[in-house]
């Protein structure tokens, strides 16, 4: 944006000025907080930039914005009933960033001892059974003899002597912070990091900052002790009602007590026609939710049946809810906007187009569609290494334009041997 003004073309976003003008106010009003039991529909044909305008909402939103993006279609699980995937959907679109003080031993590891023995269950495999450690820091330097699960993570860590590491008081947690500046370099070339030497004393008072969804908390809470050991997750088992009022009360108080915020992310629903009348009446009563998500809806259709009645409506949606909804339209590219479009994807995936190349993708864009057009890009790439040619040329886009048809012309191709297909 220049002086509240989208740029022709910025951040790999080409044209839609109108549509991009429309969503600088939506991300206005999220800020401000009045989006409340409202939600933003995307409509216009295929290939013009609906998840691109979603996408470019969120990031506007900060990078730890959380987006889930999920197709319609999606919600038809043999595993899930409709409400719980998009319930599922909504949560997993809402952070918590959560801080907490911990007591941690942090420290520079000078020396690591490991004793093993043989595992109970299989002679042959040997394990660590426990350990003696050596931590340091600028002022103090102490040595502790640890269990061998500690001793265990350590090692699957790959924690070695020169490291800096925390270790959790409570838990025995062990988190690998680097390699210290001070210690002495085994490889030329390394891909840890480097961490200064810790000050003041081992054992000491951090502060951690770590951010869950709302969906992760639902997860750790119906999960027993039993069933994480025994019988794994419970992914595709529905959470009960009793376990997320839980989880919400806990994050309100949480809230309250300073020890996190919330994060409203945005949940990017594509192909909103597939939905049917149950989860749109489901959509409608969690827009009013305290803890509901951004919710981005896109369309390709004009009018269409409302899956699940025998009503038209504007695309395919119910009028009851299209009436809560800012709509924002996206238009068909002009022919030097998808120009710009395939320069852009053509550098993205290192295809180099000569002029005349571009020029006929450009006019493959308009005429059939840019999807097509973009698709074209790495088939043409191929066939141009293959004549011993670092750069497309139009002679190439022509070969790959024949081997792979657009959908009008599958279409075309359908309609005139009709008769031969199976039905």
């Amino acid at each position: 944006m220049r002086n509240g003004e989208p740029l022709p073309m910025a951040d790999g976003l080409v044209g839609q000025v109108e549509a991009r003008r429309a969503a600088w106010v939506i991300v206005q009003m999220i800020k401000q907080g009045k989006m409340a039991g409202r939600a933003v529909l995307l409509a216009g044909p295929p290939g013009t930039g609906k998840t691109a305008l979603a996408v470019a909402i969120a990031r506007e939103l900060g990078e730890d914005t959380p987006f889930v993006a999920i197709s319609g279609s999606e919600i038809y699980s043999a595993e899930l009933k409709k409400t719980e995937v998009l319930t599922r959907a909504m949560r997993s679109a809402i952070g918590v960033r959560l801080r907490e003080y911990r007591r941690v031993y942090e420290g520079m590891v000078k020396k690591l001892e490991v004793r093993f023995d043989r595992h109970p269950y299989n002679p042959w495999v040997q394990i660590p059974v426990e350990g003696v450690l050596t931590l340091k820091t600028t002022s103090e330097e102490r040595t502790f003899t640890v269990e061998g699960s500690i001793v265990a993570e350590m090692l699957e860590k790959g924690v070695s002597e020169g490291d800096v590491v925390w270790i959790d008081e409570e838990t025995g947690r062990v988190y690998k912070v680097g390699r210290a500046a001070s210690a002495e370099r085994k490889f030329d070339l390394a891909s840890s990091r480097t961490a200064e030497m810790p000050k003041g004393p081992i054992l000491k008072e951090k502060e951690f900052v770590r951010t869950l969804t709302l969906h992760e908390l639902d997860l750790m809470h119906s999960r027993g002790a039993i069933f994480s050991l025994l019988l794994g997750g419970l992914e595709e088992r529905e959470i009960s009602p009793d376990v997320r009022r839980s989880v919400d009360e806990a994050v309100k108080k949480w809230v309250d007590e300073g020890r996190a915020e919330l994060l409203p992310g945005v949940l990017f629903i594509d192909d909103v026609h597939m939905l049917d009348i149950e989860a749109f009446s489901f959509l409608s009563r969690a827009m009013e939710s305290d803890l509901a998500p951004i919710l981005i809806l896109a369309s390709n259709r004009g009018f269409a049946r409302i899956r699940g009645t025998d009503y038209e409506a504007p695309h395919g949606i119910p009028l009851d809810l299209l009436d809560r909804l800012l709509i924002i339209e996206t238009r068909p590219y002009t022919k030097d906007e998808i120009r710009e479009i395939i320069k852009i994807r053509a550098a993205e995936e290192r295809v180099n187009l000569d002029e005349r190349a571009l020029e006929l993708l450009t006019e493959i864009g308009a005429q059939r569609s840019l999807r097509y057009a973009v698709q074209l890009l790495t088939p043409a790439r191929i066939v141009a290494e293959r004549r011993g040619s670092s750069v497309v040329t139009a002679s190439d886009v022509e070969e790959v334009s024949k081997l792979f048809v657009s959908v009008k012309e599958s279409a075309a191709h359908l309609k005139q041997y009709e008769e031969a297909f199976l039905r």
